[in-house]
């Protein structure tokens, strides 16, 4: 099935939806189906919907079916000593650029490089209406729909089917190569907050409970600059951040709940118990943690971030962080916008939503 009879089989197939009143279950790779609430609906699949439209090596951009395996896009991207900016985790070989993207999750170059936000220029999808709408493009001068794309990312899927994205990429860099300190938790933060203040070629920044791990990439010459003026205990490992990135690192290796903080990196150390690792230079917080959901909401609303239950054996209650007031209504208004009779992947993210 070629890629214009596949999009007319996804049209029809939530059109069927639509006209039955039957919600959909929006399918991938199923590398995150652990991730938010219970799936609901009838499954329909992308996995077919795949392969790469258009690859500008010159121009740092590919756009590309929402079910294209990451895998075969980064071997693609490696051919041309390119990449992807933000570092999307897999968690399985399955793991597509749909899914990626509509689960907005960023690996440690985030602060460095961008997020998965940050790199959509465009995207095609079928909104609740069975209508197949485009939003921005190729370049970065195209902004009519630039944001409203960028809307798709983390959402779930909740408000549309994602057919083809638009993504930057970059080149890869010529040396990369990292240094590890043996510092507290407190210590540590006041490392990360002065390395990242500092010109230097970071690409990733994490703490895991004992070493401060500390990343750069860049031009040979200006990596091993970097490590000479930074110093260090011991050399960093290259597995160390495949591992982070992964969550194969002993931390994650837990039958306690995951949650994931993001909060401002100069946030003092929460006081909520459990363990915790920190990533994006103290951005991005990771814990495992059996105190209630309650508290933790409450914890990094205090600390104006937001936290999201990442893994659970009970996900049928509030895995985001819960909206209140004009957010609330602003979110409920977007939904109503895209899939006005809720049968994208409905309660993925919030209850009634």
């Amino acid at each position: 099935m070629d890629s214009r009879d596949q999009t007319l089989f996804l049209q029809e197939a939530v059109q069927a939806a639509l006209d039955s009143g039957t919600p959909l279950n929006l399918v991938g790779g199923g590398s995150k189906a652990f991730y938010g609430r219970p799936a609901v609906g009838a499954p329909l699949s992308l996995n077919q919907h795949q392969g790469i439209i258009n690859y500008h090596p010159s121009e740092l951009v590919m756009t590309a079916r929402a079910g294209t395996k990451l895998a075969d896009i980064e071997q693609t991207l490696a051919e041309h000593r390119q990449m992807l900016a933000f570092e999307p985790p897999h968690f399985a070989d399955t793991a597509t650029l749909g899914g990626a993207i509509a689960c907005g999750l960023s690996g440690p170059r985030r602060p460095f490089t961008g997020s998965a936000r940050d790199v959509v220029l465009g995207c095609k999808i079928i909104n609740g209406k069975a209508e197949v709408l485009s939003f921005g493009g190729e370049v970065m001068k195209n902004v009519a729909g630039y944001d409203v794309s960028r809307l798709m990312v983390g959402a779930m899927g909740c408000l549309g089917l994602l057919l083809d994205i638009s993504i930057k990429v970059l080149p890869k860099p010529d040396l990369t190569a990292g240094t590890c300190f043996e510092l507290t938790a407190s210590a540590a933060l006041r490392a990360m907050t002065t390395l990242s203040r500092q010109s230097l070629p970071l690409s990733g920044l994490s703490y895991d409970g004992r070493l401060l791990y500390a990343r750069f990439s860049g031009y040979e010459s200006a990596v091993r600059a970097a490590l000479q003026k930074v110093g260090g205990d011991t050399p960093g490992s290259a597995d160390f951040w495949q591992d982070l990135n992964e969550q194969r690192h002993a931390f994650f290796q837990t039958d306690s709940t995951l949650w994931r903080l993001a909060v401002p990196p100069a946030t003092p150390e929460l006081a909520v118990p459990g363990e915790w690792l920190f990533d994006w230079g103290g951005g991005l917080r990771w814990l495992t943690s059996n105190a209630p959901a309650l508290k933790i909401f409450a914890a990094a609303g205090l600390a104006r971030g937001h936290a999201v239950q990442f893994r659970a054996q009970d996900r049928t209650g509030d895995c985001f962080q819960p909206l209140t007031g004009k957010l609330q209504q602003l979110n409920r208004s977007v939904k109503q916008a895209f899939d006005p009779d809720g049968i994208f992947n409905p309660n993925r993210m919030y209850q009634d939503w």
